[in-house]
């Protein structure tokens, strides 16, 4: 029988097809502004300490956040000093800002804030991430490393090590938007300097380090007690997530034997509002730590039990034994000043 559809058509979709034009003119701007950068001729600043950038080749969420803060934990246990750096996705400024526990959500953006947290290393946040390292740098000079979250294509920051993070969609279709979900060309992009890459997800597209995610034994309220999640169970839960991939959360903890009454899956950085939770009074609603440091500034919440669910995020310890020794050389060329010694 004749094959009535080209095969593209039948194996990425009419729409990617129709868009395809437009994904070949964003691969052509993409590599024109790589070029341009690596050339000179777009301007691109060298700091005088190791840039560690942490991002995505796919659009959307797939996990860079809790590696981030995994990175810093495993730096910091090292006895490096190290500081944060992030756009801050969805907050209301542009300039240089760090982010510090008073410091309101939308000033912030709100994974910058769940970072501060979880790790206590300095955080800034600017449009541009040149901008906010001159900052840390100024308030933090003994800074040992610094980890950018985000801003794997934004090349005016020149970086040392470079970490691309994939969900369990891998690369798609495999065309760069609008066609597909990249915003670089792969694997064109792995052999242009990328150092590591970091699977998320339970099913790797292919070769790369893998990690494990679960969700904490415990759940945690805004003063930071402590409830397990076996307390938990038998009750109807009410859960909601403003992630990336709000059913994932909603799987691991039905996955922890609760009992969720109801879903509510919201777009990534959700803007959240007393509305969102007024119908829920006298009901246990469940939300991720992403979310919640905007929920638990929310007034006037007190007529429900609301409660945060920590995600433990572990890359394979072969991961980290490759970071360690692609950073070692970069941190013996650090100014003796640092007090930092390699061994």
């Amino acid at each position: 029988m004749k094959q009535l559809l080209p095969r593209a058509w039948l194996t990425r979709g009419w729409l990617a097809c129709l868009l395809w034009p437009l994904a070949q003119v964003h691969g052509l701007l993409v590599r024109l502004r790589l070029l341009m950068y690596r050339s000179g001729l777009l301007p691109s600043e060298r700091f005088r300490v190791p840039v560690i950038v942490v991002g995505n080749v796919v659009a959307g969420g797939a996990g860079k956040t809790p590696l981030v803060i995994s990175l810093v934990r495993h730096l910091q246990a090292q006895g490096l000093a190290v500081g944060v750096l992030s756009r801050g996705y969805g907050r209301s400024g542009q300039g240089s800002l760090e982010v510090r526990p008073e410091t309101p959500i939308n000033e912030s953006g709100d994974e910058p804030a769940l970072i501060r947290r979880a790790t206590d290393a300095p955080v800034f946040v600017a449009r541009k991430r040149p901008e906010a390292l001159r900052s840390l740098l100024a308030a933090y000079p003994a800074s040992t490393v610094v980890v950018c979250d985000d801003g794997l294509q934004h090349y005016a920051l020149q970086r040392d090590i470079e970490i691309a993070v994939f969900d369990d969609r891998g690369v798609g279709n495999g065309w760069l938007l609008p066609a597909g979900p990249l915003r670089e060309p792969w694997p064109e992009r792995q052999r242009q300097g990328l150092d590591l890459v970091l699977h998320t997800g339970q099913q790797p597209a292919f070769e790369g380090f893998t990690s494990s995610r679960q969700l904490a034994d415990h759940a945690q309220t805004a003063d930071g007690r402590q409830i397990a999640l076996s307390a938990l169970r038998g009750r109807p839960l009410v859960a909601l997530a403003g992630i990336a991939s709000p059913e994932s959360f909603f799987g691991m903890l039905r996955t922890r034997g609760l009992t969720l009454a109801k879903t509510i899956p919201l777009p990534d950085h959700h803007d959240f509002e007393h509305e969102d939770l007024s119908a829920y009074t006298g009901q246990t609603v469940l939300c991720t730590e992403k979310d919640a440091v905007k929920l638990f500034a929310i007034p006037g919440l007190a007529g429900l039990e609301l409660l945060a669910i920590p995600l433990v995020f572990s890359p394979e310890p072969a991961f980290f034994v490759a970071l360690d020794a692609l950073l070692r050389p970069k941190l013996s060329q650090l100014p003796s000043e640092h007090g930092h010694q390699t061994t």
